[in-house]
């Protein structure tokens, strides 16, 4: 049976069972969210060792999340579906789908299309969350961009698990209602369960989350490395130090960010859906207030520095973004970690390139580099005074 969507969405039937059922979710592809349709068809079987499955190009997760979905089910005490053919897809069939978020909605058009719900009650609605075996909804990477995504679709209503709402929240113009479980969800669309959607404080969140543990003005003496710091950071240039250990090389990179301009909101959302996607946020941590900074060990491979992996994730460059990297013992990084940092730094984004897709990351950063004078790392003209190289 072929049906169009607006076709599908007029004539669905406010009660009863529906054989097909659909809901919105999203997939993270680099730093932004690609709508996708959770599609679910059952229809009645008499074949006993019918197994269910999951089409749409998933990944191991997604396809694992048919036996959390269905134990979720039965453990929420709703229909779960046994002695049907269960059939989803997740459409569009030729992007890769990875992770386990993609639970909270394919357990939705379940429910929907085993009669549970309606489809009525699930238009203009997202969903993204892990289910846990109880029915409990756990907390994923990358629900912000999502929910910038879901805006932009238009959705009205967007269920995220409740340790991301606060990550969710910042999105005007979108409702976002925080669950801890299934049942939750079912029962608020059900018109059983009363729940307001989160409001967020931007003032009282960069007031929140701005404050920095250390301070420039904790530095005493090194008058002109402090100088030459504060001129760097007004014109935007990198910086090399060159000094003995104990000059206090390390412990002035540290306060950097201290000095540099706040970030503004739109700054601060850019930095946030990074640190979102490589899932470096803390639990209801909504925004990233305050001036990243960076320091891989001198170990760091060129994928961990750029970023990359079988599913490209940012790398330190990116987790800089609109902050600053320090690279201490400059001399002890590899060669080629150094040569791939030349197109990052004159283009302010890296693209990682593979055979299914290339990803861009944002990574537009400050520089900060340290070395010792000689091997011995004691002797600069019998001094231990730190110079600087902007």
């Amino acid at each position: 049976m072929i049906m169009s969507e607006d076709l599908f969405e007029e004539n669905a039937p406010d009660e009863g069972p529906a054989t097909l059922a659909r809901m919105h979710a999203a997939a993270v592809l680099g730093v932004e969210a690609i709508p996708v349709e959770v599609e679910v068809n059952v229809s009645p079987t008499k074949d006993d060792k019918f197994q269910p499955s999951i089409v749409g190009l998933p990944d191991a997760a997604v396809r694992e999340s048919l036996d959390r979905v269905t134990t979720a089910l039965v453990n929420s005490e709703l229909t779960a579906p046994f002695d049907v053919r269960w059939l989803i897809n997740l459409a569009p069939a030729h992007l890769k789908k990875e992770g386990p978020s993609f639970d909270l909605p394919i357990a939705l058009a379940t429910l929907c299309a085993l009669g549970e719900l309606t489809q009525t009650q699930l238009k203009g609605c997202m969903a993204v969350g892990e289910l846990a075996l109880s029915g409990n909804v756990r907390p994923v990477r990358g629900v912000l961009p999502i929910a910038l995504k879901a805006k932009e679709e238009g959705i009205r209503k967007l269920f995220v698990p409740f340790e991301n709402g606060e990550e969710a929240g910042v999105v005007e113009g979108l409702e976002v209602y925080p669950v801890k479980h299934l049942l939750e969800v079912v029962n608020f669309l059900r018109g059983d369960l009363e729940k307001l959607p989160l409001e967020m404080d931007f003032d009282h969140l960069f007031e929140q989350f701005e404050k920095y543990p250390l301070d420039f003005a904790e530095v005493k003496g090194q008058e002109s490395a402090r100088r030459a710091l504060e001129v760097s950071v007004a014109g935007g240039h990198n910086l090399l130090m060159i000094g003995s250990p104990g000059t206090g090389k390390s412990m002035i990179a540290k306060r950097i960010p201290t000095i540099l301009p706040p970030l503004n909101l739109a700054e601060s959302l850019e930095v946030t859906k990074i640190h979102s996607i490589a899932g470096t946020l803390s639990p209801h941590q909504a925004l990233v207030a305050q001036r990243s900074f960076r320091s891989p060990h001198h170990t760091v491979s060129d994928a961990g520095l750029l970023g990359g992996g079988t599913h490209p994730m940012p790398g330190e460059v990116s987790l800089a973004h609109h902050g600053v990297l320090f690279l201490d013992e400059l001399p002890e990084f590899a060669r080629n970690v150094l040569e791939v940092m030349r197109q990052p730094l004159e283009d302010g984004v890296v693209t990682i390139s593979r055979a299914a897709a290339s990803l861009t990351f944002p990574c537009s950063f400050m520089l900060v580099a340290a070395m010792n004078p000689c091997p011995y790392g004691f002797q600069l003209r019998c001094q231990k005074n730190l110079q600087v190289a902007a």
